[in-house]
Formats: C-alpha cells, sequence, structure tokens
C-alpha cells in the first residue's frame, strides 16, 4: 500500500530569494489606441464593447509572428497605458509594424472603408514621419513571484502572473529536450487561455492497422492559489495529444476543432525561433456554406506576412490532414483530434511511470526557482465507507450480488410507499428491449417478469416484498426521429427549437396511456448526438425529456447499439440505475469516520446550474439548486428545494418542477439576453456593459439570499452542507479563495461572519477538481523504492491544523488493468502496442473544511467545554460519500452528484411575448 502521493504542482522557493526577471514591455500607446478604436467603433457600430478593442487574433499572431514576444498583458485593449507585450528583448520596429498592419487590414477590409486601408499603409511605411508613431519599448524587472496574502491567509499572485509566468515556464522547459527510452521529444509552445502549453513537436508515428497515427506528448501549465497556503502553485498536467488524419465526417458535419500551425517567421533573426505552435480554430461557417477559419484565428493573415510559403487553405487541410501534419515547404499544421471526428488508434492518457518521468523532467527544469510542493500523506486507515465485499471471494458465488440486490429492493420500497413502479420502455431495437428486461431482475434479485394483459400487448410485471414494477415496452416510432426545426433564419433560434419541441411534446402526449397511480419513469432508445450533427438543434433527446415530464414522467434514455457494441448488457444495467437515482432509490453509504460525526447529521449540497444561449434549448438560465439528504429519514429522505413554494420536496418531485421552465426571448438590444448576443437581428446586440454588470449583481445578491434562507431551514438538526467552489463562486464570490476567512462565511460585500451564526452545528464543506483550467494537480502514487502507481484514500499534509485535503479513488472495475510502467511516448519491443492503449488516471478532488467546530468557533460561540472537530475527519466524511452501491467511485460526493445532475432537466424553452408562457399540462 502507498503512503505517499507526490502532486505535479510547484511553487516560489523561498530559499531561492526575489525572483525578477528584465523583460522588454511595450505598451499600445494612446495614439494607436485612439486610431483602432476610432476605426473600431464606426466599423462595427453595433458592437456592445467599443470601448474594448477586439485585440486576440493580433495577440495571437503577435505571439507566433514576432520573435521573443512571451506573453500578452491582460485588457490592452481597453487601455493604451497598460502593459500590452512582454518580450525578451525588443521587437524591431520593421517587424511589429506589418503584423499590426495586417491584423487591422483583415479586421477591417471587409467593411471597405478606405481610412482602414490608409491606416495600413501608415503602419508599413517605411518612413516614420508618415506612420501612426507605435510606442517605445521599455525596460522592467518583473517579479514573478510577486505575491499578495489575502486576509483569510492564502496567497494569490499579482495579475499578470496567471498568463505571464505559464508561458515563462514554457519556454523555459522548451529550450530543453526530454528523453526516454532511447526517444527524444523536442517540444513547441502553444498559448492557451488560461495559461500555456508545451506540445511535443514533430509529432510520434503510431503503425497500425496499415495506417499512420499521429501523437505528441502535451503538457498543460497553468497558476493557481490554494485555500489557506502561504504560496501560490504552478500546475503541470501531463496527457497525449492526438492528431486527426482521417475525418470520417462531411464539412457540414465538422463544428470545429484547433489547428496548430508550424510556420517559420518571415524575418531573420531574434530568440525563440521556431518554439511555437500558432492557434487556430477550423470549422464548417453556416453563413458562408463552407470550411472557415474561426473564433479570431491568425491563420488567414499569415499569407500577408509571408508571400513565399504556400499556407493551408481550410478545405484543403480538411481533405489531406496528413499532407499537412507532415509539412509542406516549411509549413505544417496538425488538427487536434476529437471523438467526434471518427475513431483513432492511439488511445488518451499516460500511465504513472510515465507521468513521473515527465514529472522529474519538468522538476529539474524549473530549479531553482520554482520547487515541489511537499507530497502528500495518508490521513486515515478508513478510506472506503461500510461497503459490501468487492468480490464474492469468502462468501460463496453470487453472495455480493444478492445483497447489492437487497439493497436496491429496500431503497425502491421506501420512495414508492406502496405504489405501483410504472416504466414504458421505448425501443427501436430488439437488442436493447430484451437487455432490459432481462436486467431488471438481476438488478433487485427477483425472478424473471410475467406478461400480462393481451397477447399483443408487451407488458411485463414484476411483485415482491412490497414492490410492484409493471413495464410496457413499444417501438419507439417517430418519437426518436430527428427534430424538424424550422431554417428559417429570421427568427430567434431559441423560438425555432421550442416550436419542434412544442411538435414533439403533442406527439407523445397522443401515445402516452395515463397512469396516475404509479411513479413513472420513461426508458427511450435513441441515436447519439453524432447523428444528428449535421442538422443543428435535431437531437430529440431534450424534446423528449421536456415532453414526458410535462406527463409526470422522469425519463431516462440509452444509445443504439453499433455493429461491435459488446457493452450492451453493461448499458442496460446502467440504464435501470440512473433510473433508480431519479426517483430517489439511492442512500449514502454508512460512513466509517467515528464518533466525532453526529449520529443524526444530515448533508445538502448546493449546485449552480448554468446554461448560455449554446445550452440545450438555445435559452440562457441560471438556477440554483438545493439537495438535501438525510439518511435513515424514511421515504423523503432524498429532497430538493422549492422555491416557489418554499418547501422540501421528495427528489423526483424536483426534477419535474424544474423541467417546466419557460424563458421569454428578448428582443434585439434587450438586457434579458444578459448571456451573450442572440441570433439574426441581434448578433452584434445585447446588454451594454454597465448593465450587464447590474444584472450580474443582481443575480449574485439573489443567489447569495436563497443560500442564506437555505441555511436557515437547516438548522434544525446538525448539517453537513457540500459546495463546488468552482461551480459556485460565480453566483457566490465569498468562496473564492482569496476571499475564503477558515469558520466563516461571507456574503456580498458585508464582512465576513462566523459560520455558527447560519447554524449551531453547521459544517461546511468545499470541493474542487481540475475542470477545464486545470486547477487541482495530477498525481501519483510512490514509495521509497521508486514504484508509482496509483493509491485511493485521503491525503493531507504534516500541518495539523490544515483545512485543505485530497481524496483519491481507485480506478474504474470497467477500466483495462495495464501495467503502471506502460510506456507511450517510447514504447519499447515487448509493448510495441502500448500507443493504442487507453490510460486511466483517477483525478484529484480536492477537498477544503472551510467551516467546522474548531476550538476557536467553539470559543467564539461561548461553547468552550465541547469537543471540536478534526478536520481530518470531516474531509474523510466527504471522501467517504464518493462510493455508493456497486457504482465505481463519483466524481463528487453523493449529495453533490444528485444536485449536479438535476441540470438535465433545466430545460426552458423560449415563449414569446404574444404567447406568454408555453406552460405544461398540470
Amino acid at each position: 500500500m502507498y503512503r505517499t502521493i507526490r502532486v505535479a504542482a510547484y511553487e516560489p522557493d523561498p530559499l531561492h530569494g526575489p525572483w525578477r526577471e528584465e523583460m522588454r514591455v511595450l505598451r499600445l500607446g494612446e495614439e494607436l489606441h485612439t486610431e483602432l478604436t476610432r476605426m473600431h467603433t464606426e466599423a462595427f457600430r453595433g458592437s456592445v464593447r467599443p470601448d474594448r478593442l477586439p485585440v486576440r487574433r493580433l495577440n495571437s499572431l503577435l505571439q507566433a509572428m514576432a520573435p521573443g514576444v512571451i506573453a500578452t498583458g491582460r485588457n490592452a485593449g481597453t487601455d493604451g497605458f497598460l502593459p500590452w507585450l512582454y518580450a525578451r528583448e525588443a521587437v524591431p520596429p520593421e517587424v511589429l509594424a506589418p503584423v499590426i498592419g495586417a491584423w487591422a487590414a483583415g479586421m477591417y477590409r471587409e467593411e471597405d472603408d478606405t481610412e482602414d486601408a490608409d491606416l495600413e499603409d501608415r503602419l508599413r511605411s517605411d518612413d516614420p514621419s508618415e506612420a501612426v508613431q507605435l510606442s517605445h519599448w521599455e525596460s522592467e524587472s518583473v517579479d514573478l513571484a510577486e505575491t499578495v496574502t489575502s486576509a483569510g491567509g492564502t496567497a494569490e499572485p499579482a495579475a499578470r502572473l496567471y498568463s505571464l509566468l505559464p508561458e515563462w515556464v514554457a519556454f523555459r522547459l522548451a529550450a530543453r529536450t526530454f528523453r526516454t527510452g532511447g526517444t527524444t521529444l523536442h517540444f513547441r509552445v502553444e498559448s492557451s487561455g488560461n495559461g500555456a502549453r508545451l506540445v511535443s513537436w514533430p509529432p510520434q508515428r503510431y503503425e497500425r492497422r496499415g495506417q499512420t497515427w499521429y501523437y505528441s506528448a502535451c503538457l498543460n501549465i497553468t497558476v493557481h492559489t490554494v485555500p489557506f497556503a502561504a504560496r501560490f502553485r504552478v500546475h503541470v498536467s501531463t496527457q497525449v495529444r492526438r492528431w486527426a488524419t482521417r475525418l470520417a465526417l462531411r464539412p457540414h458535419e465538422f463544428g470545429g476543432t484547433t489547428v496548430l500551425l508550424d510556420a517559420p517567421l518571415p524575418w531573420p533573426g531574434g530568440p525563440d525561433r521556431g518554439h511555437r505552435l500558432m492557434v487556430n480554430t477550423l470549422g464548417y461557417d453556416w453563413r458562408l456554406k463552407e470550411l472557415a477559419w474561426r473564433h479570431h484565428s491568425p491563420a488567414p493573415l499569415v499569407p500577408g506576412l509571408d508571400i513565399v510559403r504556400n499556407y493551408p487553405q481550410p478545405a484543403a487541410l480538411f481533405t489531406h490532414p496528413e499532407r499537412w501534419i507532415n509539412g509542406s515547404g516549411n509549413v505544417a499544421a496538425g488538427i487536434v483530434y476529437h471523438p467526434s471526428i471518427g475513431p483513432h488508434e492511439v488511445g488518451p492518457g499516460l500511465m504513472p511511470r510515465e507521468r513521473s518521468d515527465l514529472d522529474a523532467w519538468v522538476e529539474e527544469g524549473l530549479r531553482p526557482m520554482l520547487t515541489r510542493v511537499p507530497d502528500l500523506t495518508r490521513v486515515t486507515r478508513n478510506n472506503t465507507p461500510s461497503l459490501l465485499p468487492r468480490s464474492s471471494a469468502g462468501g460463496g458465488p453470487g453472495v455480493r450480488d444478492a445483497q447489492l440486490a437487497l439493497q436496491r429492493r429496500a431503497a425502491l420500497a421506501r420512495v414508492l410507499n406502496g405504489r405501483p413502479m410504472e416504466i414504458d420502455v421505448f425501443w427501436q431495437s430488439p437488442e436493447t428491449r430484451a437487455a432490459l428486461l432481462a436486467e431488471l431482475p438481476k438488478l433487485i434479485g427477483f425472478p424473471p417478469g410475467e406478461r400480462v394483459g393481451p397477447a399483443d400487448d408487451d407488458t411485463w410485471r414484476w411483485r415482491g416484498e412490497g414492490i410492484e414494477i409493471r413495464v410496457r415496452a413499444r417501438p419507439a416510432g417517430a418519437l426518436a426521429d430527428a427534430l424538424p426545426v424550422s431554417r428559417e433564419r429570421r427568427r430567434p433560434r431559441a423560438v425555432r427549437l421550442a416550436e419542434a419541441i412544442e411538435g414533439r411534446c403533442r406527439l407523445v402526449a397522443d401515445r402516452m396511456v395515463p397512469r396516475p397511480d404509479g411513479a413513472g419513469v420513461v426508458i427511450a432508445e435513441i441515436a447519439g448526438k453524432e447523428r444528428f450533427a449535421a442538422v443543428p438543434d435535431s437531437d430529440p433527446k431534450h424534446a423528449l425529456r421536456i415532453a414526458w415530464a410535462r406527463q409526470g414522467r422522469l425519463s431516462q434514455f440509452v444509445n443504439l447499439p453499433d455493429d461491435t457494441d459488446s457493452g450492451l448488457e453493461h448499458r442496460a444495467k446502467w440504464t435501470w440505475l440512473d433510473a433508480f437515482r431519479q426517483l430517489g432509490a439511492i442512500s449514502p453509504p454508512a460512513h466509517r469516520v467515528g464518533a466525532g460525526i453526529p449520529g443524526d447529521l444530515q448533508y445538502a449540497a448546493l449546485w449552480l446550474v448554468r446554461h448560455t444561449r449554446k445550452g440545450p434549448t438555445r435559452c440562457p438560465v441560471r438556477r440554483l439548486v438545493a439537495v438535501r439528504v438525510r439518511p435513515g429519514d424514511g421515504p423523503g429522505d432524498i429532497e430538493g428545494w422549492d422555491a416557489e413554494r418554499a418547501e422540501w420536496v421528495p427528489y423526483p418531485q424536483l426534477l419535474l418542477l424544474l423541467s417546466q421552465a419557460v424563458e421569454p426571448v428578448a428582443e434585439a438590444g434587450e438586457v434579458a439576453n444578459a448571456e451573450g448576443p442572440g441570433d439574426g437581428a441581434t448578433a452584434r446586440g445585447g446588454p451594454r456593459p454597465a448593465a450587464r454588470a447590474g444584472v450580474e449583481q443582481h443575480r449574485q445578491r439573489e443567489t447569495e439570499r436563497q443560500i442564506r434562507a437555505l441555511l436557515f431551514q437547516l438548522r434544525d438538526r446538525p448539517t453537513l452542507l457540500l459546495a463546488d467552489a468552482g461551480n459556485l463562486r460565480q453566483c457566490w464570490p465569498g468562496l473564492r479563495n482569496g476571499e475564503l476567512h477558515r469558520d466563516m462565511l461571507g456574503f456580498g460585500t458585508e464582512p465576513a461572519q462566523r459560520h455558527t451564526l447560519y447554524g449551531d452545528d453547521l459544517r461546511v464543506v468545499l470541493v474542487r477538481d481540475a475542470n477545464a483550467r486545470e486547477e487541482v494537480a495530477g498525481w501519483y502514487a510512490h514509495d521509497a523504492k521508486d514504484r508509482v502507481g496509483f493509491a485511493e484514500g485521503v491525503w493531507g499534509t504534516a500541518e495539523t491544523e490544515s483545512r485543505v485535503f485530497a481524496s483519491t479513488a481507485s480506478t474504474p472495475h470497467t477500466a483495462a488493468k495495464l501495467p503502471k510502467g506502460l510506456m507511450k511516448l517510447a514504447p519499447t519491443a515487448q509493448g510495441r502496442t502500448a500507443p493504442g492503449k487507453t490510460a486511466w488516471n483517477p483525478g484529484q478532488l480536492e477537498i477544503t473544511v472551510l467551516s467546522c467546530l474548531s476550538e476557536k468557533a467553539l470559543a467564539d460561540s461561548g461553547r468552550e467545554g465541547d469537543q471540536p472537530d478534526r478536520p481530518a475527519e470531516w474531509a474523510t466524511l466527504t471522501h467517504q460519500l464518493r462510493y455508493h452501491d456497486d457504482y465505481p467511485p463519483l466524481a463528487r460526493p453523493l449529495p453533490l452528484h444528485l444536485a449536479r445532475l438535476t441540470g438535465e432537466y433545466v430545460l426552458p424553452v423560449a415563449g414569446t411575448k404574444e404567447e406568454g408562457s408555453m406552460s405544461p399540462a398540470p
């Protein structure tokens, strides 16, 4: 058993002393900023942000084409006096001016403004007196460890370090080579919105099935804070970057993906040559009806700077991706693979040995400025709750399955409370129908069902131990067809989709048989979303969920099997388990923490559901969801908060209530569409900055008011409040790391108050995963014998007052068992097929015990004689809540898992001002 885990995180080494780097800094300058702002305002008169220049494409172009540029400053487009470029040495005007001129020309040429062309000429002019004056480069000593410590004790880096430091780290590492197993890897820098990446280039090759597949090592570099930590951290995570060379789809099905362009600089001299890959986005443009560069891609501007070389056009790159990844005339381009493109013979992920080797290489390259954070050690031996045995060994064949079935029957009997369970199965393939009917009795330990009703009515029944289940199976027919969404682009997309949803709701109403006496669930077999990718919004899944919810039915979906589907039995099993979860037939595990946890403890979880206009129904919405779990409290032990009625309701009722929302559609320029611009006439519309800020502040105040009201509803017994900091801090800013205080809660602009004011026996635990921003570092277990691998448990530092812990789970039983030392970047003769393996690495869940009954909290509450809490016990309890039934360990504690999945039912549909609302039938 491993006793230690190592995280791939680094912090400024206090033994190194001051860490200052001499850099060259350039500001946009008042003259150029004023000129570009004027042009932008005139060319885009309907823009929502005339005060903010669209410099993202220019920044990408400069990073790739201007030698020596390290990073771009934030908000340079709002103020010409803010730092704009950071470089190792000054970029000559004869290099900088053409790049700015190419950007200006590309941005404004389509407006056919002669003054825009005049600016391009003046920027490119050889006569400085005729050019718009560029600012002069300034020398600046930049403190790369600049830190401010918050009032709560959290070290926060200076704002510019979030983008500057990852780029500096990436360039430092890219200057070195990585050698492993006789293979040498060279890295290039890829800038990203959240930091920087290192990508091994040229890609590795893997021969399989008579074809060549391409992949690279990829290191993500980001800067983060940790609650109450004395120093901020640099996270370096490792993964495999796969490249697409066979696109199994048509151009109009190509939604878009990243393309990295390897282009030589068109001018001689300068540092960092050949270290950059230029980031672009390629996708189908429905307006132009062709493939195009999208999302401010700089690729269209490069040919204007280098007329000698041949650069890939979107259609040519899509048609011949392998030709371009191998290079053509010193220019290469790689399409980043996505599963929607088709199959790939290289598997994702790296195993622990290879990750530890890369991690050691990073550690060596960052000395002496950055040092690795200390390893984490176990804080408890009770890593899992009182679960059933993981195998039948020692208990006889089938003992484990029988015990699990007994648990499920008890949970079903509790939530059904004497009512029958009515299930409608709408199938498309006989194999799926048969698998569903076969798996249900296995899961609950019942014999095969009996057929009831007429011979032509495919209805089955199971009875026993206070449970009655009736399943009626019917062909799905037109219910599973694609939605016929109008292509009339003059009307808002959300309204057109709402009309199609209404049509599907009518079709469902005609097919359903009223069953008012039972708990209703529908299981429907539909095609995967990739089958509907060719026509936007045509996937019927969300429309069906809305339609069945209006009939008082919960819904669960199973995808059509493919020709090689060998996991149908497995998928049928999980379909039923997810249906049980929606019914609330699920209970938290019996913990093994100790007497420090109150016996009558209840769990509460908060989750903010957020959909933008790109969401499932094209309607923006934000909704706070609260779920309460009271172990052993009878039929209603899993409940949700109904804000409208101000009461707790059973979990399945909460799901149905959430599905009933109707959203008005804003007119052009209205603030109602505050999530972003709309379709058609509102493409450049939306709220003004002040209005948007006002809407955001109102949302925050309202959400915080709801949270305070909920805390009042939970005061009747000891409560553990669980929240995902990454999800909730947008509407509850007091959860940002820099705002946290031990044993205190902060709301709005008021000073933080002791948490016991919101409940004498309240504890608050925050969790956080890596998410898309790599906020939690990667990890691997290791020991003194240089062995590496996986380990599950709760981990912490040696500090007795620590509030931050790590939770790691085992790999799921569905993951293939692979050697921990499997090498994919340098496959050995014995492991030539290693690149084809999928390496599963369990993520680390960060657990912060924000508020508990510590000695100080008890003293502040006048309860000095009470036994204080041990934060490690509450972290252990949170970790054990990730285990339930025979699910793989959950990504989050069970109450938070239930709260997050309510988002499947938050599906607002657009209404119109004339029609009012499209309310569901009562």
